[in-house]
Formats: structure tokens, sequence, C-alpha cells
């Protein structure tokens, strides 16, 4: 970090330099307030180490004039007549520690240390906040990695049209999500947007709940029943865990997509519905085809376009800004974070459950969490053992998408040694400060 360090007393401030320079911070040194404050108004620094008591200046106003210049910048108050008013002024005007002489230079070395993981862990959340801006929504569906970017975009192009569409990912991935933003953003918005899941009906009632009944078409029919597709004409119709329908409804829906038509149980006459039908599935229904639990004809009626859900994973990119937007949803704005050690092991965590699992997780450690604003492993991961390192999915990349990752890896790399200065870096990385601009601006990469 950028320290100014303002002490009269030549050797405290020689000495305490030096063990900060040696842990890695770039210390300028001030003799007094005076000089003190020529530098708080000529820069910004990350931190401000004054004495107390000093000619020209006294330290309590150089701690005000440094907040007030920048009240992110942190000041530390150093002094050798330390009184419990003067500390409590000093912590009232915004100091972040009261330090009283003598100390061990191992003391402020340490307070630093953790100034600079806070403000890692803010740069980070901001960083988090500004990146689910940025990132792709759609109905909930968030993410900025390839495989959910080349989703948003099938999404986006067969929206508009009538084709019938599959959306094949496992539990938890988010279909019906998708289903519900190719609804909106389609002309039939205006209409239902109706979800039927094929799995929770029982098979004796999922006919009936399709395309309804007449009164009197079997005993306890007592009124006439709409059935789902009739209520959604004009609309859409959402077949979820369309492998678990039986074989018996497969035919009977085969001719509302061939004929557009439905017809009541009980009923003769044929009823004319305009839907679009989207169908949702967990598993491979070439597979089902192939053992006979579902008919091949019916398979290439739905599978007009696909879309193909990743598991959560293979979305590593997205994890984070998928817990950090599931934080803002349940922390009633409360600033809840995730340490880096745990961010790590939910990273190598399989997430069987997928992004339900996830959301289900956070809002789990919200609402155990008390006082605390660090959100604990137990509550996220449970007792589950994490393997330490987890292989990467077999991914066959273009020669310019691996030059791109290892550019913009060089680009972070150079920006963090360098504290992100920019021309610093450019010097690093061999390039000119225009051409590192202008790789920052194309990567969307931020210092």
């Amino acid at each position: 970090m950028d320290v100014l360090l303002v002490e009269d007393e030549k050797t405290i401030a020689i000495t305490l330099r030096d063990a900060l320079e040696e842990d890695g911070h770039n210390v300028t040194v001030a003799c007094d307030g005076l000089e003190g404050r020529r530098h708080i108004e000529d820069r910004t620094y990350d931190v401000v180490i004054t004495d107390l008591k000093m000619p020209g200046m006294p330290g309590m106003e150089v701690l005000r004039l440094a907040k007030s210049n920048s009240p992110d910048t942190e000041v530390i108050v150093m002094t050798g007549y330390g009184t419990v008013e003067t500390a409590v002024e000093a912590m009232k005007s915004g100091a972040y520690e009261y330090i009283l002489k003598p100390f061990s230079n191992e003391e402020v070395v340490h307070y630093l240390r953790r100034i600079a993981a806070q403000r890692k862990l803010v740069a980070e959340n901001r960083s988090l906040k500004e990146q689910l801006g940025r990132a792709q929504s759609l109905e909930g569906l968030i993410g900025q990695s390839r495989p959910m970017r080349e989703v948003f975009q099938t999404i986006r192009l067969v929206a508009p049209g009538d084709a019938r569409i599959l959306v094949v990912g496992e539990s938890g991935t988010g279909k019906e999500l998708v289903a519900r933003a190719i609804h909106n953003l389609s002309e039939r918005r205006a209409k239902p947007l109706v979800a039927i899941s094929c799995a929770s009906v029982p098979e004796t009632l999922l006919e009936d709940t399709l395309f309804g009944h007449e009164a009197g078409a079997y005993t306890g029919a007592t009124d006439r029943r709409i059935g789902r597709f009739e209520y959604a004409d004009g609309g859409t119709v959402l077949l979820d865990d369309i492998d678990d329908m039986p074989l018996s409804t497969q035919v009977k829906l085969l001719r509302v997509l061939q004929e557009g038509e439905v017809e009541r149980l009980g009923s003769a006459a044929p009823l004319h519905v305009d839907v679009r039908v989207i169908a949702a599935t967990k598993v491979d229904l070439l597979d089902a085809v192939e053992d006979g639990r579902f008919r091949r004809d019916l398979y290439y009626r739905l599978n007009v376009v696909p879309i193909e859900l990743p598991p959560l994973r293979d979305r590593e990119d997205d994890l984070k800004l998928l817990a950090q937007h599931f934080i803002e949803c349940f922390g009633k704005k409360t600033a809840f974070r995730i340490e880096d050690e745990l961010v790590d092991e939910m990273l190598r965590y399989s997430w069987p459950g997928n992004v339900r699992e996830l959301e289900h997780s956070i809002e789990r450690a919200i609402a155990l969490a008390g006082g605390n604003e660090v959100l604990q492993r137990v509550h996220i991961l449970g007792t589950k053992a994490v393997p330490t390192r987890r292989a990467a999915p077999a991914r066959v990349t273009t020669l310019r998408e691996a030059v791109e990752e290892a550019e913009k890896g060089a680009i972070r790399a150079a920006l963090e040694h360098t504290g992100g200065r920019k021309a610093e870096a450019a010097k690093v990385l061999g390039i000119s400060r225009k051409n590192l601009w202008e790789k920052m601006k194309a990567y969307e990469l931020e210092a």
C-alpha cells in the first residue's frame, strides 16, 4: 500500500519506514505536520501513520485532513503522551488505531496487514457487484462464463419466433428460468406461461391436467375442467421433466404438436389451440428413445432448437457472481461476505444440486449467521469433504482463446504487482500504455 509516515523523531521514522518497506509497502516520510499536510494535499494515500505531538501541525489535524481528503484512507495515530480523552477524540475523528509509544515495529506492520486484507475484501466485493451489473441476466439467469453467454445468445435468437425448444440440463440448473426468459422475450408475453411438471403429476392425472375433461367423463368428474393447453392458448406451455411422461400421454401430445388441436376427456370435438411448446429434461432423451421409454417421432418434434444448460461445476467463472447475487437477495442490505479460503473450497465442490443448491446454501448460511458478517463453511458446505484439487473439465479451446486467457492472466498479474499503476504495468509487460489500455478495455479488465 501507499503509506505516509508523519513523524518528527528521526530514529522512529527510519526504523518504522524500513520495517514497512520490507513488508512490501511504499513509504513516504514527512518530518513534521506541515510537510505531512503538503503530501496529503498533493495525493491520496492508503494509510497515514502520524505522531500526535509535532511541530508545525499537530497529528489530530493531520488525521482530520487525511480523512477529509479521502474517507477511505486509514489513519493510525502514535503518541508518547496518551490519555483516554485523546484516544477517544482520535477514534471519533476516524482513526483506525491509537498506539502508545514505545511500540514494536511489528505491531504497526500487523495493523497494516489487517488493513490490506480488509481493503482487499472491500475491493473484491465492489468488483463482484460491478461484474454483476455487467453480467448478462435474463429472468434470474446470471452468468458471464462462455457457456452461459452462448445460452443467452440462443435465447435472444429464438425467443421472437415460434420454434419449439428442448432445454436440457441437470436438476437445479434453471430450466424453468430459460423457458420464462424465452416467453417474456416473445410476442406471446401478454398471454400465459403455463408450466407443468410431468414428474410431479400422477400418471393417471397427467392427461386430464394437460387436456381437461367434460362433465361426466368419468366417475367423480362432475364439472367441466379446462386443460393446461387450453388455458395457455396464445401463450407458452412448459413441459418440465418431459422424460417422465408416460407413453400413452406422449401419443396425445404428438397429435397436439401435429394438428394444433386438443380433445378434452369425454369429448369427441377437437379444440384448436395456439401454443408454443418448450420441453425440459434432465436426461438425454435419445437414451430414453433407445430404451423404448420415449417416442422417437415426438423427440424430433420437440427437439427443434436444443438449449443445453451447463452444470454449476462447469461454471467456475460464475460461482462468485451467483453467490454475491444470493447474498444481496437474502442479506437484507447486510454486507455478508465469504472469505477466500471458503471460496476456493466452493470452487472445488461439485454442486450436484447446481444453482438451486448454491442458493439454498447461501440462504441457510445467512439465516444462521447471527451477528457475524462472515459466512461460515459449516453453513454453506456442511460437513462435506471437498477434494483439495479437482481436475478441470476437459475442453478443447481455439488458439485465439488460449492466447486471450494468457494475456488476461499476464495483465492481471502485472497490475497486481504494480498496485494498479498502469504505466508501470505496461513497462513490466513490455507494451505501451495505450496498448495496455486497449487490451484492458477489450477484455473488460479493471485495475
